[in-house]
């Protein structure tokens, strides 16, 4: 995984071993996902849009995760996906994030609350 790579990289080049314990991790699926922020802390929820008919008036999103991040965490989490993508576009070409999210009927849907 990439950003394990990247990681491993920074520490190794500081001289810290890193020992990634997964015994306690769990997986989750998310097709949308919103992020907030304040001056303190950045909130992202994930969840999943199980709209099927185009149209409809009103979906729900059922929202599955929270996670909270301190800004500095939140830049390098931003650097961090950037360089997945760009090594994704790379290797399989670009990404078009509008026809995307249509095909998907999900995507992100931030708000930039302060």
């Amino acid at each position: 995984m990439a950003t394990k790579d990247a990681e491993s990289a920074v520490a190794a080049a500081e001289g810290t071993k890193i020992k990634w314990d997964d015994t306690n991790m769990k997986s989750a699926y998310a097709n949308v996902c919103n992020v907030s922020s304040t001056r303190e802390e950045v909130v992202m929820l994930f969840g999943v849009n199980q709209a099927w008919n185009r149209g409809q008036k009103e979906v729900t999103i059922q929202l599955t995760d929270r996670i909270i991040v301190s800004p500095f965490a939140a830049k390098r989490l931003s650097m961090l996906l950037g360089a997945v993508v760009k090594e994704y576009e790379s290797r399989f070409g670009p990404l078009n994030i509008e026809q995307g999210a249509a095909q998907a009927g999900g995507g992100a849907a931030p708000s930039g609350r302060k």
